[in-house]
């Protein structure tokens, strides 16, 4: 697929030298797109064997091309790719609608691609965008349908109740002048950034930590830790490595927050790259606050005393994981679904390989993490697509059908295969989450209730977590299987999950709510230099390259190149919401 997209690439790169990215260009592309008269929602409809129904076929096999977002372990069966799997074969034999692939990718290449469809004008007709500017910037170019009344009509029940139960706020963040741009992805309150470590090296070295078992232990734990394996090499590699962290170091995205220092951060009540209201009623960008340069500070003792990979700021996300799968590291900041999709890679590796997760607590012995934007994902469709409605069967079929037909082993026994197996579910056609606002606690009463008996299988809600009771099962009758699914389901669920559930029923987490959570019209011409200046500087001060203090050049920077400009709109903003809610 990698030789797919070159040659396209090619094309892409060819037309834009000619035309150039300007946004004028973009906005004559998107006239053209106009003048082809797309069918209506309704005029759609005819093509459907029972039009209107949430599910929909259509009498005449249509295709859909798309922009998907990969990772770099699927789990796909021999032969099966993202292209051809059993999801997108579930798709075909529901709906007789045939997906290709535009272009595949992950990360920031994913994001690269999806610039170069907007500023071309090439758009495939369905993909994922991963920011609320690019949302804008698709309908400030009209290139992408309206699905409003779409989404009225085909959706159905479960997945309104789904968007609702966030109380609008899933939704309008897909909404704009009115109305619905995309289909957003659910983020869910989940828990502050938690540290991973090696069980099994912990027992190895005799190291005893969170001796009071409340879950929560502090950053001085985390170190010694830290240079116990590095001083003793539990994993044999002959070449240990500190804490890796990615170079981009900081996420309001919980779900992107792998091997960031936001668990650090928390435990000074510092919340980089959040929008929080100051103690004088002001807008902050938590950032630039007195409790980051505490965080910039713990960060670079611990490069300097050899903590932190001595390569930071240059690792890739893959060449991270593979320190785990090589034995080289064995502590790892992310969420609670790690282990299903990174750590996995060290069970693979080493079948003693096992992991305890823990969050890191303040001096009060409290837990500090911010609320999340509930979404910051979009499925969106190119202006023109003949048939739009086909995004919303699409998200019908995979988010609640699939995901909660009891009898899915019978009657979609191929995908239900893959969630039993494991297979990673960015293989959807649609890589992104839709859930309700409590459905991460409610699946984990459900799977600890069915391991004990308490309920049945049929009394279980989601076909997953159905699934999961399975795999944890095997784990726990041999915790040295050679099933890596049933490896990371028991870590993901059992240790992940059942931490958060632990410390939300014991009242341990300090909860912050930020300020605002969109974009403003100054930051597409200075956020990507701010956030550039951001990076850059933050490096620096962790290896040393700068002191501490240079953070304060830094903030003085940053409010002049754009920050203060950004501040003032968003201020202005919520003083109009709060004017005319």
């Amino acid at each position: 697929m990698r030789t797919k997209w070159s040659i396209k690439s090619k094309r892409v790169t060819k037309r834009l030298a000619v035309l150039s990215m300007s946004a004028l260009m973009v906005a004559a592309l998107a006239a053209c797109g106009d003048s082809s008269n797309p069918p209506t929602a309704e005029e759609a409809g005819k093509y459907e064997v029972t039009p209107g129904d949430p599910f929909s076929a259509y009498k005449d096999e249509i295709t859909v091309t798309m922009g998907r977002v990969t990772t770099a372990n699927p789990k796909l069966p021999a032969g099966d790719t993202y292209e051809n799997n059993a999801y997108t074969r579930l798709v075909k034999d529901t709906f007789n609608a045939q997906i290709t692939d535009q272009f595949e990718a992950n990360g920031e290449d994913y994001s690269r691609q999806v610039s170069l469809a907007i500023a071309s004008g090439e758009l495939p007709d369905m993909m994922r965008v991963d920011s609320k500017d690019e949302l804008k910037e698709l309908v400030d170019n009209d290139l992408i349908e309206d699905l409003t009344s779409i989404y009225d009509q085909y959706a159905t029940d479960n997945i309104k109740q789904m968007y609702d139960s966030y109380d609008g706020r899933a939704l309008d963040n897909a909404t704009i002048d009115g109305r619905l741009m995309g289909l957003p992805a659910t983020s869910l309150d989940s828990a502050p950034t938690m540290v991973w470590v090696r069980q099994d090296w912990l027992d190895l070295l005799g190291i005893q930590l969170d001796a009071d078992g409340d879950g929560a232990i502090s950053l001085n734990e985390v170190e010694q830790t830290a240079l116990e394996f590095l001083k003793r090499d539990p994993g044999q590699s002959g070449n240990p490595v500190g804490i890796p962290f990615v170079n981009t170091m900081n996420t309001t995205d919980y779900n992107g927050s792998a091997y960031t220092m936001l668990g650090v951060a928390s435990t000074e009540g510092a919340f980089p790259q959040y929008w929080m209201n100051g103690e004088d009623g002001k807008i902050v960008y938590g950032s630039t606050t007195e409790e980051t340069k505490k965080m910039l500070g713990t960060m670079a003792d611990w490069f300097k005393n050899g903590i932190i990979d001595p390569q930071f700021g240059t690792r890739t996300f893959d060449d991270i994981t593979a320190l785990y799968a090589n034995g080289q590291s064995g502590i790892a900041f992310g969420p609670w679904h790690i282990p299903d999709w990174g750590l996995i890679s060290a069970k693979q590796m080493d079948k003693n390989a096992k992991f305890s997760a823990y969050t890191l607590e303040d001096a009060n012995g409290k837990v500090n993490v911010a609320h999340a934007n509930p979404s910051n994902q979009f499925i969106v469709v190119r202006k023109g697509y003949e048939h739009p409605e086909l995004a919303v069967k699409i998200l019908n079929l995979f988010y609640d059908k699939l995901a909660n037909d009891k009898d899915a082993a019978t009657t979609m026994p191929e995908a239900a295969k893959y969630q039993e197996t494991g297979v990673d579910g960015s293989t959807r056609p649609f890589n992104i989450e839709v859930n309700s606002a409590t459905s991460l606690l409610d699946d984990y009463s459900d799977v600890v209730r069915g391991i004990k008996g308490e309920i049945s299988l049929d009394e279980v809600r989601t076909t997953e977590s159905k699934n999961n009771i399975g795999s944890i099962k095997t784990y726990l009758s041999d915790m040295d299987t050679d099933d890596v699914t049933a490896w990371s389901k028991y870590h993901s669920r059992i240790n992940g999950v059942g931490l958060i559930d632990k410390l939300t029923q014991e009242n341990k987490f300090v909860w912050m709510t930020p300020a605002f959570s969109g974009t403003t019209p100054s930051m597409k011409q200075t956020w990507a230099n701010l956030t550039k200046l951001e990076q850059e500087s933050f490096i620096k001060i962790v290896t040393g390259s700068e002191p501490l203090d240079y953070f304060d050049t830094f903030v003085s920077n940053w409010k002049k190149q754009g920050g203060d400009q950004v501040i003032q709109e968003i201020e202005d903003e919520i003083a109009s919401k709060n004017k005319h809610p």
